[in-house]
């Protein structure tokens, strides 16, 4: 199974009026998403499955992203990918997808680089927002930034 972990891209502050999960994209953040998307779709990524956490800026990178790879794949929430979900559960529920599929999660940190460690066994570096990384078969093939020329390759 492949797996593209991807952290959602920069959000406006958190203000009195907009609590946290109502965080929307900037128009930067827009552009990482969609930025990411494009350079994804040259890179193997064609996703079965794509997961988001329920927060608005999560589902927004999720949606532009897709937009990005070129693909009409619905997003569907899945409450593990929320900042207090179980990265247990969520890697429980990926044992359960065919071993060819190519699943896409967005969220947040701490929760993908805890995701990520689990798929690997080992420690896993936080990833910046609006990056995405490549987990194939439990080992860490690369990195990619939203505005990098190609992915930080892993063997």
């Amino acid at each position: 199974m492949q797996v593209f972990l991807i952290r959602h891209a920069a959000a406006v502050d958190e203000t009195l009026v907009l609590r946290d999960p109502h965080r929307h994209l900037t128009p930067h953040g827009r552009t990482q998403a969609r930025s990411l998307g494009d350079r994804l779709r040259w890179h193997d990524c064609t996703p079965t499955y794509v997961w988001s956490s329920p927060l608005v800026r999560a589902i927004q990178t999720a949606e532009l992203v897709i937009a990005g790879i070129g693909g009409t794949i619905a997003v569907e929430v899945d409450m593990d990918l929320a900042p207090d979900g179980s990265a247990r559960e969520l890697v429980a529920k990926l044992g359960h997808v065919a071993p060819d599929a190519h699943v896409l999660l967005v969220g947040h940190e701490p929760s993908l680089s805890g995701i990520g460690g689990l798929l690997v066994g080992d420690y896993f570096k936080a990833l910046d927002k609006s990056e995405a990384v490549r987990i194939d078969h439990g080992k860490l093939r690369w990195r990619f930034a939203w505005n990098a020329e190609a992915p930080a390759l892993f063997k």
